[in-house]
């Protein structure tokens, strides 16, 4: 970046670290810290939608829609996060790629499994091969989020089902006997009052969620935990240019990265926690009220 970076050999520590901490390489792995908080951005939401929606069904009267609800949280959260992330993104890729070949190429005549091998015509493909590389990278990071909203997601619903069953039967009971439909009492009475019973075990699903960020990797995104690495490791077998095994300190700054993120969490969730328990009838709450007496 800097014109006297052109000869390594000459500079002091002062100016090679400069040069060094600010290359090509090094910018994309300041990128990859974004890259995460962006997946943890897009991702929490979504997993509450498929949560939300996974507890709505498990709960519902109509029994094809309960017992998908149930088997879904109890499917996902029964395989192990690695296993399903490799298996899912994969059966994903091929699927779709398999749907778009039998729209373009129907005339399409030679077996699809050939052996190990998956293979479908060129205009099938999903990206394109010659497709800009960041659209690869786009394509990658939008099968990663899906990916992590399934699973967590199903983790997110067995836990807003516990909460929905923790709202006192006797208030939707009230709820009704004033002239409120179940879809009213629903959506009045228990939503608003389901979250703080989930907050807690929702707390410690965004808390994993954050831990599970190095598994981008395993999805084809290049995530900070790779640039660690690859930045990390030795370069040359001598104590010289660019450095020798330098990866206990890109990974102790990860470290001090992942618990400023939890610690920044743990404050934002205990605010939370305080405003939602603000005349609800549980512990924080009545603790609140003889504060305010």
């Amino acid at each position: 970046m800097f014109e006297f970076c052109a000869d390594p050999d000459m500079l002091d520590n002062f100016r090679w670290f400069s040069c060094y901490l600010t290359n090509g390489v090094h910018l994309r792995f300041y990128e990859s810290f974004l890259t995460v908080l962006f997946l943890l951005a897009v991702t929490a939401p979504t997993a509450l939608a498929f949560g939300f929606v996974g507890a709505m069904a498990s709960r519902s009267q109509v029994a094809p829609l309960r017992w998908l609800g149930k088997t879904y949280t109890a499917m996902v959260r029964g395989v192990p996060d690695i296993a399903f992330f490799l298996f899912f993104v994969i059966a994903l890729d091929q699927g779709l790629e398999w749907i778009k070949h039998q729209v373009i190429c129907p005339d399409w005549t030679d077996p699809i499994r050939q052996g190990a091998n998956f293979l479908v015509c060129s205009a099938a493909k999903i990206p394109q091969n010659n497709a800009p590389q960041w659209v690869h990278e786009t394509y990658n990071f939008t099968l990663a989020v899906f990916t992590f909203a399934i699973v967590f997601g199903a983790f997110a619903a067995n836990l807003l089902f516990g909460a929905m069953r923790a709202v006192p039967r006797a208030q939707l009971e009230t709820a009704e006997a004033y002239g409120m439909s179940r879809r009213q009492s629903f959506w009045r009475i228990l939503v608003p009052q389901m979250w703080i019973y989930a907050l807690p075990g929702l707390s410690n699903l965004w808390m994993i969620l954050i831990k599970a960020t190095p598994l981008l990797f395993l999805l084809g995104v290049e995530d900070i935990v790779y640039w660690a690495r690859e930045l990390g490791g030795s370069r040359t077998s001598t104590y010289q240019y660019p450095h020798p095994d330098w990866r206990l300190w890109y990974f102790l700054g990860l470290l001090v990265f992942y618990l400023g993120m939890t610690r920044i969490s743990e404050i934002v969730l205990g605010r939370l926690t305080r405003r939602l328990s603000h005349g609800q009838a549980t512990m924080a709450g009545e603790d609140q009220r003889k504060a305010a007496s």
